[in-house]
């Protein structure tokens, strides 16, 4: 099998000085909503290629990626620079565990995310799994400006066709916006404000977590949600807590 196929850039999307999504199009085999795709670019006469989420439903195209420009990045610094028609490189097959298939059932699926790490969730959630398998869905969002919260208008849509089974909780941790709870996640566990938001408990017996982002916020909220009676799951030892690290 060939390690790459050629990708050729539909679109790039800037939502903020450093967040981008990227729409490719590209052949790769089917995948699972969650999963992440390696993308590529030959850079100086050696291939650079990192993981990247897939935004998209699998069903949908073309490809979609959201990424961070990172100072002084070997891949994000040339990503950034393609426009509509230019050529990249897209691995065959997507991978990863980051799937409802391997989430136990529970009546609650929550998917928490921060930054770029709401990437796999909004194919998740575009997709008739979540909304067949779990009463309730909640997606908290957490970034640290209000121009870094993207895809608002998709989450607005999920809200539109979903109603009542859909709870949104962004979070914006440097500025007051009068809508966004402000802080960070562990903390708005800890002190109950995020099961007030919901209405909703955060309870072994309830729940199902997914976390994706920033590696302290994870290892953070894990904590919380141990001392809750949850643990992370494991195919030969179920629990209740999915991680994926961003980075």
């Amino acid at each position: 099998m060939a390690a790459w196929n050629k990708g050729v850039v539909i679109e790039q999307r800037q939502w903020s000085p450093v967040l981008h999504s990227l729409y490719i199009e590209s052949p790769i085999e089917p995948f699972q909503a969650g999963q992440f795709v390696k993308i590529g670019l030959e850079v100086e006469g050696k291939v650079i290629g990192r993981p990247y989420s897939l935004c998209n439903a699998p069903e949908i195209r073309p490809l979609e990626i959201y990424y961070i420009e990172v100072p002084g990045g070997e891949l994000t610094s040339q990503l950034v620079k393609l426009q509509a028609g230019d050529e990249l490189l897209v691995a065959p097959r997507a991978n990863g565990f980051m799937v409802l298939d391997e989430v136990p059932p529970a009546p609650h699926l929550w998917l928490m995310a921060t930054g770029t790490g709401v990437g796999p969730f909004l194919s998740i959630l575009d997709t008739a799994a979540p909304w067949q398998r779990f009463e309730r869905v909640v997606l908290v969002y957490a970034v640290r400006t209000l121009a870094e919260l993207s895809y608002r208008e998709r989450i607005a849509a999920l809200q539109a066709k979903h109603g009542a089974q859909f709870v949104f909780v962004p979070f914006v941790s440097r500025e007051e916006t009068g809508f966004a709870l402000g802080g960070r996640v562990p903390q708005a566990i800890a002190d109950g404000r995020l099961e007030s938001r919901t209405g909703l408990a955060l309870s072994a017996a309830q729940s199902q977590v997914m976390l994706c982002g920033n590696p302290q916020m994870i290892e953070d909220t894990m904590q919380q949600l141990m001392q809750r009676g949850m643990k992370k799951h494991r195919r030969k030892e179920p629990g209740q807590i999915t991680v994926e690290h961003y980075w």
